[in-house]
């Protein structure tokens, strides 16, 4: 764009009419146009050529690794082998097609087995049950319709890891045996008890009994070292291959090299992906089963499309959820286009023949793996089982079983990578315990049962987090005992009634509750009447004080809050100035807490139009940093705040404290400098240049600050402070700041006869402090000695 701009303006800038150019400008023009076409052109070319090459070997992986998982969960779910093939292939091409996912892949999933092989026996026979898959289907385009997809927004994220990491573990412990030749198990089959009657880790105990196939684990173990190093490598890595399809090709090489040897090495078919043969088209045709339609009036027929409907929806969102967090682009995929794409999907599937499809994490992971970038992979690896079942069996039948489990292994190690566990573990056992019992809650039973106890836990967690910690409760130190803060969440549920039920039965007799409803959006009923109740008469008979502040006109309850004020007279008259220290240093300890109380700005309107009383005043700098109000924890008209830079005391400061405490009562002055202070450094370089600052710049009220600061400098303290080291600097600034609060408290005792006589009586304390503007912590000067606030 830039070129052609320039193109159509004259020399004096402004736009040349086309025809006052000559034939070589517009050559020239025709020329950098073109080249810049090229240029924008040839990124974007080269990508979509890229992405179309990374779709396609991920297709072609993830078809090669669906094919035994069809014919296995056919198999462990009791219908016949080719129903799984065809589920694949409506999983890949219809829901693919129709999917609004970029990296799921849809096909038979290894959580229906048991609902599958239920409702078989439960009907008497595959044809009913493929018009409950149909009915199944519709149900789900209903639900995807009605917008049911966003369920999915709540699914706890550490039950989503804690599927991820299961899968992962499944796949190692459910692969290994066949990296090893041990093929007894279908592939594909997930659950703890398996149909062979062996459990996951029987079945692993029967390799040490012998039970190893010597061609099979050499395969398994070449295409394990292949992957491991394939990912070690950079040249291997970059080089845009997937090296699963590498693994596949090499396990075929080495399975038609290890024929040769003899019986201790050949492979057998029954270590080979084993897909029915059909010799000629009619025979293919008749491996397609159809439903019973004359079932359409058994009601057994809608249970079980209804509850296939139900599992397969439930499994297919959270396998949603599972791929998007694998997803390296982080894409989101609409949960609701998702169910009625998967409920298309079971539709076509029942007319034809297949078990029931969802959105299955496995398949997912290893396009994710493979390098997919757009559901056109999926789409692909559909159209792949639909091709090669049809035209290449045989070929495809010379795939070792042992080099597919290599691939699931590898991808199972990235799902349950240790680097997973520890960071769950380090967000604390709210999210570690649901997740690391929907992990093992998954490995032990099956992926339905074990996603359901994950759940229920997760919610339990949730009540009990409600239960325990629903509000924010901060005690303030008050003259007349503790005032409890309780600040109300924005939505406050049924849930958190227990919470406060439990927090009103706590309250001690003499006890003084202020709640502030100031964020809440919503309270739910049930709480407001719990509230009204202890208000008006629980609390009243138990001997507790109850204000309110912030509900919301609608619920009537109006606000009630001179319970917590400081700021007034008959408060300021009852506290003593070490009772005033101790409120200044417990709000500086809720501050640098982030236990700040929320104040309700708008209180001093009716509670002080007749007058104030502060409770202090604090001589600060005017550093932006160090807000006494905010460091303090206090609210408007708590305190006199009179501010200077570099907090030095003069004429109209020093009349300003007078003011607050002869006229205003304030019980504590608190002169309060803080560390990197700017008007100390910059006082520190001019003495050091034997510079003043009206000399320099021009300033000329500045030097009155600059040489109150100079008083604090000792001998040769600030010499080369210019050119010091930032931490060097720092340490000579802060100590200066130090003894310029020092002598500016002194300074005010001995100028103000006032003040001197209020310290005198016993009325008034006159204290330094320093703020750290690092940690935000205020420490004391009290007789020549620090007292820390933390």
């Amino acid at each position: 764009m830039q070129s052609k701009t320039k193109s159509m303006k004259d020399d004096t800038g402004k736009p040349a009419s086309p025809e006052n150019k000559s034939p070589e400008t517009k050559s020239q023009e025709n020329n950098t146009l073109e080249s810049s076409s090229l240029k924008d052109s040839s990124p974007e070319s080269n990508s979509l050529a890229n992405n179309l090459f990374r779709d396609l070997t991920a297709s072609l992986v993830v078809f090669l690794v669906a094919l035994p998982l069809c014919l296995g969960i056919a198999l462990a779910s009791g219908a016949p082998l080719f129903s799984g093939i065809v589920a694949g292939i409506v999983g890949g091409i219809v829901v693919g097609a129709l999917s609004g996912s970029h990296t799921s892949v849809s096909g038979p999933a290894a959580g229906l087995t048991a609902v599958v092989a239920t409702q078989i026996a439960n009907l008497g026979a595959f044809d009913a049950l493929l018009l409950a898959v149909v009915v199944g289907g519709v149900i789900q385009i209903g639900l995807g319709i009605a917008k049911a997809g966003a369920l999915s927004a709540f699914f706890p994220s550490s039950v989503i890891k804690g599927l991820l990491a299961a899968i992962g573990v499944i796949l190692i412990l459910k692969q290994l045996p066949h990296l090893l030749g041990h093929d007894t198990d279908p592939e594909g089959e997930m659950s703890f008890s398996q149909p062979d009657h062996e459990n996951t880790f029987s079945e692993i105990a029967t390799i040490f009994q012998g039970e190893v196939h010597f061609g099979a684990a050499a395969v398994g173990f070449c295409s394990l070292a292949l992957l491991v190093l394939w990912s070690r490598l950079k040249v291997l890595r970059n080089s845009g291959i997937p090296a699963p399809l590498i693994v596949v090709l090499v396990g075929v090489a080495l399975q038609s090299m290890l024929s040769r040897l003899g019986n201790g090495w050949s492979i057998d078919t029954s270590h080979l992906v084993q897909i029915p043969i059909a010799e000629s088209f009619t025979e293919f045709a008749s491996f397609l089963t159809f439903p019973d339609f004359s079932q359409w009036t058994n009601p057994a027929v809608y249970v079980a499309g209804v509850t296939i409907a139900m599992v397969a929806s439930l499994e297919t969102l959270l396998n949603l959820e599972a791929s998007d967090k694998l997803d390296p682009q982080r894409r989101h995929s609409p949960g609701s286009r998702e169910l009625w794409a998967q409920g298309a999907g079971n539709v076509v599937a029942g007319l034809i023949g297949g078990i029931p499809v969802t959105s299955v994490v496995v398949r997912s992971s290893v396009n994710i793996n493979a390098g997919a970038t757009s559901k056109l992979s999926a789409i692909l690896h559909g159209v792949l089982l639909l091709v090669c079942v049809g035209l290449f069996p045989v070929y495809l039948n010379m795939v070792p079983l042992a080099a597919l489990a290599a691939i699931l292994i590898y991808t199972g190690s990235k799902l349950a990578s240790p680097g997973l566990f520890r960071d769950m573990w380090k967000q604390g056992r709210y999210q570690f315990a649901p997740f690391i019992i929907t992990v093992v809650a998954i490995v032990f039973s099956d992926l339905l049962i074990g996603i359901l106890i994950g759940l229920t836990v997760s919610v339990l967690f949730i009540l009990n987090s409600n239960l325990r910690r629903p509000i924010r409760r901060v005690v303030e130190p008050h003259i007349d005992g503790d005032v409890v803060h309780v600040e109300l969440a924005n939505q406050v549920s049924f849930l958190n009634r227990a919470a406060l039920d439990t927090m009103f039965n706590q309250a001690k007799p003499g006890s003084k509750l202020l709640l502030d409803a100031s964020e809440s959006d919503y309270i739910d009923p049930d709480v407001l009447s719990l509230i009204r109740e202890f208000k008006e008469e629980t609390g009243p008979t138990r001997g507790v004080s109850v204000r309110l502040r912030g509900f919301r006109n609608k619920y009537a309850l109006p606000d009630e809050t001179q319970l917590a004020d400081f700021s007034n007279r008959g408060v300021q008259d009852r506290l003593t100035p070490t009772q005033v220290l101790e409120i200044l240093t417990e709000g500086n300890k809720r501050f640098h807490g982030d236990r700040r109380i929320s104040r309700g700005f708008g209180r001093p309107i009716d509670t002080s139009a007749g007058g104030q009383g502060p409770l202090a005043a604090v001589l600060n700098c005017i550093d932006s940093r160090v807000p006494a109000e905010l460091v303090f924890d206090l609210g408007v008209c708590d305190i006199f705040s009179v501010r200077v830079a570099g907090n030095v005391i003069g004429t109209n400061s020093l009349g300003s404290l007078e003011y607050a405490v002869t006229v205003s009562g304030a019980k504590l002055v608190l002169v309060m400098g803080h560390t990197r202070c700017g008007a100390v450094a910059s006082s520190m370089k001019f003495l050091d240049e034997r510079n003043d600052s009206e000399r320099v710049n021009g300033r000329t009220h500045l030097q009155a600050i600059v040489s109150e600061i100079h008083e604090s400098v000792e001998g040769d303290e600030g010499q080369g402070v210019a050119t010091m080291h930032r931490e060097a600097m720092d340490e000579s600034v802060d100590r200066v700041a130090k003894k310029n609060v020092e002598r500016t408290v002194r300074e005010i005792v001995s100028r103000s006869h006032a003040i001197r006589s209020a310290v005198d009586a016993g009325e008034l304390l006159v204290v330094g402090a320093m703020y750290d503007v690092e940690t935000g912590i205020v420490s004391f000067l009290t007789d020549d000695s620090v007292s820390t606030s933390h």
